[in-house]
This record gives C-alpha cells, sequence and structure tokens, in this order.
C-alpha cells in the first residue's frame, strides 16, 4: 500500500500508471493499492500510523524537516537505490547522517516569476529585471502606477515567508553565510539574517503586496492574481502547481519570465534556491523492503517521471529528461540548476518553519518585531 497525496490528482494519472506498468514487469504477483490522503491532514495521518507501527509500505515526503523528523520509521535506502544515484538529482532533502530515506521525484524549488506584459505596461524592459533591491524598488513603483501590485502573496498558511527567505537569501546573505546556514551553523544574530525579515516587513508596510496577505492563501489564491495580471511578481514553485506550467496556460509562455534575486548585499551571487521536492520512502514495518524499495524505483523511473513532467509540469529529479519544449521559463530554470543551493528555509525544523509562519504573520500585521520575532526563531532553532 502506498500513502500519497498526489495520486488523486488528474495530472498525476498517467505517471502513477507509467509506474505501476513498470513495477508489474518486476513484480507481477503484487497488487498496488494507492491512497491519496488530504494534503492538510497528511502528517497528522501519517504521524499516527508510525505510533501504531502499522500503516502504508510505501509514503510520500516533503524534503527537508518533513521527512527528516521521521526517519526513525523508515528503512535506509542506499542499498536499494544505488543505480539511481548519478541519474536523480535532489538526494540531499531525503538524506539524514549520511543515509537515504526516500528517493526523489520532483525538484523543487522557489523562482521568482514575473508578468512580461505588466512590465510593458509600466514601461519597464521585459527582457532585462532588476539585478539590485534599489532598482527592483523603482521598477515596483512603476509597476504600482500601471495599476498593478509588485508581489502577489499568500501568507494565510505561513508558508510565504518561507518562499520569501529561500527565492531572495542569495542576494542578502554572502556565500559563507548561505552555506553556513546550511551546514546548520545559522547565526541569526548576523544583520543579514536580520535583513531578510526587515525586507519582508517593509515590503508589506510599503503596499508592495496584495491587500489581506495575511488572509489569502497561497495554495492557489496568491498564484491566482499573478495569473489574472493584478502582481507582477510572484514567489513560486517549480513543480507541480503554482509554477511555470500552470502561469503558461494564462500569461502565454512569451510573457512568463523567472528572474534572479535582486542584489540586496553587496558582493553576492544570487542562485536558484532548490531541493529534493517530493519523494517516496520505506516504513520499516514493511514485510519485503527490497518489494517496497522496488516500487520506489518504479515510481522515480525515467518513464513514469517523464509522463508526470509532460502531464503536471513537474521538474523531475531525472536529469535525463528534455525540457526544451516547455518554454523559455522552464528552460531557465532548468539552466539555473547548475548553479542552484538548497532551499535555506528547507534546513529549519518542522517546528521552525511553523512558528516563523506566525511570526511573518505578526510582522506583516505590526503586531512584533524584527528583532523580537529573529530571538524567539533563533532560541527554537538553537533548541533543536
Amino acid at each position: 500500500m502506498v500513502w500519497d497525496w498526489k495520486s488523486g490528482e488528474p495530472s498525476a494519472a498517467p505517471y502513477i500508471e507509467k509506474a505501476k506498468a513498470d513495477f508489474a514487469t518486476k513484480h507481477p504477483d503484487v497488487t498496488v493499492e494507492f491512497v491519496a490522503q488530504p494534503f492538510d491532514q497528511y502528517y497528522t495521518l501519517l504521524g499516527a500510523a508510525i505510533q501504531s507501527g502499522k500503516g502504508p509500505d510505501v509514503m510520500l515526503f516533503n524534503g527537508g524537516g518533513q521527512i527528516r523528523d521521521r526517519v526513525d520509521a523508515l528503512v535506509p535506502l542506499d542499498e536499494y537505490v544505488a543505480e539511481d544515484k548519478q541519474r536523480l538529482a535532489g538526494w540531499d532533502a531525503f538524506s539524514k547522517d549520511g543515509k537515504v530515506y526516500a528517493s526523489p521525484v520532483t525538484l523543487q524549488g522557489h523562482p521568482i516569476y514575473y508578468n512580461k506584459a505588466l512590465y510593458e505596461k509600466a514601461g519597464l524592459d521585459p527582457a532585462s529585471p532588476a539585478t539590485t533591491w534599489d532598482k527592483f524598488l523603482a521598477d515596483c513603483a512603476a509597476i504600482g502606477k500601471a495599476g498593478a501590485k509588485c508581489f502577489a502573496l499568500g501568507n494565510k498558511e505561513g508558508a510565504g515567508i518561507q518562499f520569501w527567505m529561500s527565492a531572495l537569501g542569495s542576494g542578502i546573505l554572502t556565500a559563507q553565510e548561505y552555506d553556513d546556514w546550511i551546514a546548520g551553523k545559522r547565526d541569526w544574530n548576523s544583520p543579514n539574517v536580520k535583513r531578510i525579515f526587515e525586507l519582508w516587513k517593509e515590503a508589506g508596510d510599503a503596499g508592495l503586496n496584495n491587500e489581506g496577505a495575511n488572509s489569502t492563501a497561497m495554495f492557489n489564491d496568491s498564484f491566482a492574481l499573478f495569473q489574472s495580471g493584478k502582481a507582477a511578481h510572484v514567489i513560486g514553485l517549480m513543480s507541480d502547481v503554482g509554477h511555470w506550467k500552470d502561469f503558461n496556460e494564462f500569461l502565454t509562455p512569451e510573457k512568463l519570465g523567472v528572474m534572479n534575486a535582486p542584489v540586496v548585499t553587496a558582493g553576492t551571487t544570487p542562485s536558484l534556491a532548490y531541493d529534493g521536492g517530493i519523494g517516496y520512502g520505506v516504513a520499516k514495518w514493511t514485510k519485503d523492503p527490497k518489494v517496497a524499495a522496488d516500487l520506489v524505483r518504479s515510481l522515480t523511473s525515467t518513464g513514469a517521471l517523464q509522463a508526470f513532467y509532460a502531464d503536471a509540469g513537474a521538474i523531475a529529479a531525472d536529469t535525463t529528461i528534455d525540457v526544451s519544449q516547455a518554454g523559455p521559463a522552464a528552460a531557465t530554470i532548468v539552466a539555473a540548476l547548475q548553479s542552484g543551493k538548497p532551499a535555506l528555509h528547507v534546513a529549519l525544523s518542522s517546528k521552525t518553519l511553523d512558528l516563523m509562519g506566525r511570526v511573518s504573520q505578526q510582522l506583516l500585521s505590526g503586531s512584533i518585531s524584527v528583532d523580537e520575532a529573529v530571538k524567539q526563531l533563533a532560541a527554537s532553532d538553537q533548541a533543536g
């Protein structure tokens, strides 16, 4: 049995069928049942299964804290997936203490998308988005005069700050600070770390976001604001919702741009923030880990992932898939993978991310200072 939150979506159906067919060639006598759980309850349901020590054999995870917090309930997959190591990217997000606990299906990152038609309307050059924060603010002012907001932001779930931190962080933190952060050596007292939250508050105070960002759901209300031309920029995803394929349908591929983070701290080199997005792992209680691992391998096979890219628009973890027909935005994203770095927020525990969501809402509403917010986050992060 497989638990996930994807298999019930129509756009994922061809992917699941391909994976099932691949698995059937190896294990024709094994029946596979997919149970699609609601995403908003997924980790609660999974937690209950883990506590009882029985549940699905294979389960889907987001990369980062969500899987790392639960590795005690999973089988290390290294011996089963050795052949896939070169072909697939994004393993780090599903690893802990040098062991792999899930195989990556997608790469998930946080490109800054922009609407070239709104740039033209505002008298800006759509081929040359701002490379510095000051120029970006000037562009936002021009966009405002043309009748649109600068950012579409949904922070009802508190996830907006995660996207903000990871999309803009490489233009704010020095390369050393960035690498230290990912490695777990986080200096919350650094002026550059504080700057991430100062800019978040300043952007809100300056009216760069849509009205009521704290009551706007990211999925999919904030993305709808961007798609409908009410905001010129959105920090979105690479796959497989709120991403290039969705936006292409509304804006057309020619009008959808992807830009680097503007440089805030002189000397920084902005890069695309990405990690393994979602991946399948194997439960410790499964009767035959090898068979379950074979199913994971089928779910990450080239044929299956090719279907997931083609039908759902996922930037798949399989580096051999050709995306050249997908339009300029997808091509820009894939080209940026070479110099990309792990997303800053993925390095944080799920507990600290929950807290960050709450304080981000308080910063936008003006009920907390940046210093107090950062102090709370530092205490949570250091508590582990």
